[in-house]
């Protein structure tokens, strides 16, 4: 089992930076895939940005339209993940949630609640 506390949403403006984090509990989400995901009102969820575990170091990959603003990185220490928003929209306004994807001994994927962005022109 593995708990995900997502913070460091807000009101801000258009061209505004911010930091998520989001702490994991419970098992060691560190030796895991993790992601960012957004929903905007509206629409799908999709995929920011993510960070999947490699004996070798972390393998970070991005969505293509998240290239150049958008930032994770990963604190094993903490057990917390970031994402830094640079020169934030009015389009990036969504709820943005962290996973984990546990492998075993049963495939399981868990979510954080999520923190809101809302970005105001």
């Amino acid at each position: 089992q593995v708990r995900l506390v997502e913070s460091g949403g807000g009101l801000v403006q258009a061209e505004d930076s911010l930091r998520l984090t989001c702490v994991a509990s419970g098992r060691r989400a560190s030796n895991y895939d993790m992601a960012w995901y957004r929903q905007a009102p509206g629409k799908e969820r999709e995929i920011v940005a993510s960070i999947r575990f490699s004996f070798r170091g972390d393998i970070i990959s991005y969505a293509d339209s998240m290239k150049g603003r958008f930032t994770i990185s990963r604190d094993n220490a903490k057990h917390t993940m970031d994402l830094q928003i640079s020169h934030l929209q009015p389009q990036d306004t969504s709820i943005y949630y962290c996973n984990v994807i546990v492998p075993c001994p049963i495939k399981s994927i868990y979510w954080g609640q999520g923190t809101q962005i809302t970005v105001y022109a």
